[in-house]
């Protein structure tokens, strides 16, 4: 196994991390800003409000993205298992 694969392989197992968590963390993001937004209008300063409808909103995304994110883990372990061979050497 030589460096370049090592490489390789953590380069892309980053990248479907981050393809994983993009949908999560934008929404919660975007909820977030929704209610801090919502907050510093109104003045209302209360810890729940923030929390509850991100909560929600992330829990919506993951109902919806859940069966590609599966997918997408589910793709790359196969790649990593089909490389096994080739990273031990036997063709």
């Amino acid at each position: 196994m030589n460096p370049e694969a090592v490489l390789d392989i953590g380069m892309q197992g980053l990248l479907v991390a981050a393809k994983l968590a993009a949908p999560l963390l934008i929404t919660a993001l975007v909820v977030g800003l929704a209610i801090s937004l919502l907050q510093s209008i109104t003045q209302v300063q209360e810890v729940t409000l923030s929390f509850v409808p991100k909560f929600v909103a992330v829990g919506i995304a993951l109902l919806v993205a859940g069966n590609w994110m599966m997918s997408e883990i589910v793709t790359f372990t196969h790649e990593m298992f089909a490389r096994i061979p080739m990273l031990l050497g036997g063709g």
